[in-house]
């Protein structure tokens, strides 16, 4: 009867442990998947991104951020907010070197220009690689830019922004000036990360 009893408390101890393990792997699985599950999700999750905090430049007061994100379609989606800058249109632009240690931001070089095309605006053809056109900024000294481009990579390549600067310009680029579009001086910078 002992010997009953007790391999039945030791039966019953396994099949609770076995049944234990097999939900807890059950629920781990819908854990790991349930974050992913959609489409969307998965995709928002693994996009490469990267970021920019601008800071002032040439005596002026301008920040602001911009985002960099890996678009699954190709190409990559940016974002820029500006704000405390001068209201009106002013030039924008990804630099070739991510230094923005003078205070003029002279330091971060020219257009990033891989390509060795000349200077244009975001629709052309032919462009810079950091041409990223002009931002509005309203009367209360804030702007906002979302656009597409195919000629940058979040990734490692010639092509990636990361390691490069952003520049906001003190004047609109022209779209046609070679090299700069005669957007004047560098208001503010950020090296992309």
């Amino acid at each position: 009867m002992r010997f009953r009893i007790l391999s039945s408390v030791v039966l019953g101890a396994a099949g609770v442990f076995v049944l234990g393990c097999a939900s807890g792997g059950a629920s781990g699985t819908t854990a790991a998947s349930g974050g992913t599950s959609s489409p969307a999700a998965a995709s928002a999750a693994s996009a490469a991104s990267a970021r920019a905090t601008l800071e002032s430049r040439s005596g002026s007061t301008v920040t602001g951020t911009a985002t960099f994100t890996e678009l699954s379609s190709g190409g990559v989606r940016v974002r820029v907010h500006v704000e405390n800058a001068p209201p009106g249109t002013h030039g924008l632009h990804v630099h070739e070197k991510g230094d923005c240690s003078d205070p003029e931001a002279k330091s971060a070089g020219g257009h990033f220009n891989p390509g060795g095309m000349p200077h244009a605006g975001p629709m052309a053809d032919k462009r810079h690689a950091g041409d990223l056109g002009n931002i509005e900024i309203g009367a209360n000294g804030k702007g906002d830019l979302d656009v597409r481009t195919d000629l940058l990579t979040v990734k490692s390549g010639p092509n990636s922004v990361v390691g490069k600067a952003v520049i906001f310009h003190e004047k609109a680029d022209d779209l046609a000036t070679q090299p700069t579009g005669n957007a004047g001086g560098r208001l503010a910078c950020g090296v992309v990360q």
